[in-house]
């Protein structure tokens, strides 16, 4: 499986791409960074992200989308501006066909490190034992994008198995019949 794994802002939007299955060693295949001036009007920046996406999605052709889930902060300005990258990224996967997935930067750092709470610099060493690399990438969010990747290499065969679980669920359950919904009363005649 290749996972192109996304790390989303609009200054630096980390793209780590990583060819493997889980249970054996995995291997890097590109990372680094679509860069936007962060003077840019957002419109611009937006469309710099979005051919920068398409450039990394036309020279790896990677199976999957790995797309960090934007969680609330304290600047909304911050968080704003994330989620638009991420929309950009997700829109790009599903204009070349590919499922995306999102995983929350705790389940990233659990999956990669062990802990969901590891520091950047955790992080960093932790995928570049897992890909054999001599040094951690640069910077931090083309690593964060690799440990996406891996996330989502480890994680997959799971979520698979489950939403087929449900699938077999929602198929084996038998149809519910809708109920008429709660009786309403209605006075009679002659009384208060």
């Amino acid at each position: 499986m290749k996972v192109l794994g996304v790390d989303p802002g609009l200054t630096r939007c980390g793209i780590g791409v990583v060819e493997g299955v889980a249970g054996r060693p995995l291997t890097m295949r590109g990372a680094g960074v679509v860069r936007t001036p962060a003077d840019a009007d957002i419109a611009h920046r937006l469309v710099l992200i979005e051919q920068g996406m398409e450039r990394w999605l036309d020279t790896h052709r990677p199976e999957c989308v790995a797309v960090e889930r934007v969680f609330s902060q304290h600047n909304v300005r911050t968080v704003m501006g994330t989620a638009q990258a991420s929309a950009v990224a997700m829109l790009c996967a599903a204009r070349h066909g590919l499922p995306v997935a999102l995983h929350t930067p705790s389940e990233v750092k659990a999956a990669v490190t062990g802990s969901g709470r590891a520091d950047k610099a955790q992080v960093g060493a932790m995928v570049t034992r897992l890909l054999r690399l001599d040094a951690p990438p640069k910077p931090a969010d083309a690593a964060d994008a690799l440990a996406l990747a891996i996330c989502h290499i480890w994680r997959a065969p799971a979520i698979n198995r489950l939403q087929q679980a449900h699938a077999a669920a929602r198929r084996a359950a038998p149809a519910s019949v809708p109920s008429p919904g709660p009786r309403r009363r209605t006075p009679q005649k002659g009384t208060r």
